[in-house]
């Protein structure tokens, strides 16, 4: 069974066609044939009205007006019992078409008596005149078989054409991001399409209302678990002081770093949930200098770099400016680094850089990593994915903010393993566009 729509309408179309064809070739070959047999009777007919007039005359057998259009005139012998039994059988025909055998072979003959009362006979064989109308019919279903093609190409197109707003529909929810609830457009689609577009319309909006609520909640619950996870912090922090057995404190430690892990989390959850609370007018945002922003986030991160022995600076930092907000624009830099950091093993290195190129401002952030499988390379950016080699007290939500931080931008993120000869590692490079206004 076909599960193609197109398939379907093609084959469907590809039937009718043939058939149709079929039939119409089947009829036009047999009516053609038949034209051509009642034309070569008229050709019988005017060459014996031809001798009949006087204009061919012969007392014998003639052979051929034409020879090679195998037509014979034969006059009736004087004394008719000379003549032989074909001839005989043939003159005791009555005048007119008919069907005879003459020396062997099938003829058509038209006979005739004259004003003397003389007879004459114009004969052709009938393989001559079948073979004449065949070519004649032939010739006349030649354009129908060449038709056929050309209307299955036709076909084809047709139903390409007539399908391609589906495949453009199609083609706009594969490239939208997995966030992106904007209504399908209805302008310029086929009113069969209509009902189609509005249910996924529908669709899409309940989706939509069901995000904001999972959206609120996570920024809710976040909120209402901060502080209680810092009263837990402050507590433990006191127990610092107090003597406590060795299995005791690291029993305390392990509370402490699980506490650690709680508040990065609900920080984070806190800083998705701001992204996710709206987009901000572009126009009114304040101009940044994102190389001053990228300066004052690795100074605060070289601290951990040299306590994991990993090698932190820039390779390169030019002057550029951005529209958007200090602190987003921070986030960005420092989940970039923190993610680095926790791939990059002991004595690798984290190379930065700020540039300007054109009209745009480049952000790249590359470690000494192990990489990304090609698997995973396209999920990183998705919320709580951590990949089948996590590592350290993240949750999966760092590269995540940073998407929406860059896409509320106006920017473009994307990552790609390291190609260079001997080195390995993770390069993630961030456009953002290039504010004409200085910072």
């Amino acid at each position: 069974m076909i599960r193609s729509l197109r398939g379907r309408l093609f084959a469907g179309l590809t039937a009718i066609i043939l058939l149709t064809g079929l039939a119409g070739g089947l009829f036009a070959h047999h009516w053609a044939f038949n034209e051509a047999i009642e034309m070569q009777d008229s050709v019988l007919i005017q060459i014996a009205g031809l001798v009949q007039s006087g204009s061919l005359t012969g007392g014998r057998e003639l052979h051929g007006v034409d020879e090679d259009a195998e037509v014979w005139l034969i006059d009736q012998p004087a004394a008719p019992q000379a003549a032989d039994d074909g001839l005989k059988q043939l003159w005791s025909l009555k005048d007119g078409l008919a069907l005879a055998t003459r020396k062997g072979q099938p003829i058509r003959v038209l006979l005739g008596t004259r004003p003397d009362g003389t007879r004459l006979a114009v004969a052709q064989r009938t393989s001559v005149r079948d073979e004449i109308a065949s070519d004649m019919a032939f010739r006349t279903v030649l354009p129908i078989a060449a038709l056929i093609p050309c209307l299955l190409l036709v076909t084809a197109i047709v139903i390409a054409r007539s399908l391609r707003p589906m495949v453009r529909v199609a083609d706009d929810l594969d490239g939208r991001r997995a966030d992106d609830m904007t209504s399908l457009p209805v302008a310029q689609m086929p009113s069969e399409l209509h009902p189609f577009i509005a249910s996924i319309n529908g669709l899409l909006q309940r989706v939509r209302l069901l995000m904001d609520q999972q959206r609120r909640f996570v920024a809710d619950a976040a909120h209402e678990l901060r502080t209680p996870i810092t009263a837990l912090s402050l507590q433990a922090e006191n127990l610092d002081p107090v003597d406590l057995p060795v299995g005791a404190r690291d029993r305390l430690s392990a509370l402490r770093q699980g506490i650690r892990r709680t508040m990065h989390l609900l920080e984070q959850l806190l800083a998705l949930a701001r992204q996710d609370a709206g987009s901000p007018d572009e126009a009114t945002m304040p101009v940044v200098a994102l190389d001053r922003v990228a300066k004052e986030v690795v100074a605060e991160a070289l601290p951990e770099a040299v306590n994991r022995s990993v090698d932190l600076g820039f390779a390169r930092v030019e002057p550029v400016a951005v529209r958007g907000e200090a602190v987003m624009l921070a986030a960005v830099v420092r989940n970039l680094l923190d993610n680095a950091l926790r791939f990059t093993p002991h004595g690798g290195r984290i190379d930065a850089c700020v540039y300007r190129d054109g009209t745009t401002a480049i952000l790249q952030i590359e470690d000494s990593g192990p990489g990304v499988s090609p698997d995973e390379i396209g999920r990183i950016f998705e919320p709580f994915f951590r990949g089948q080699r996590p590592e350290g007290d993240g949750v999966g939500l760092g590269l995540s903010i940073v998407r929406r931080i860059v896409n509320r931008l106006g920017g473009s993120i994307d990552a790609v393993n390291s190609a260079e000869a001997g080195r390995t590692g993770l390069r993630v490079l961030v456009k953002l566009p290039v504010s004409a206004d200085r910072a």
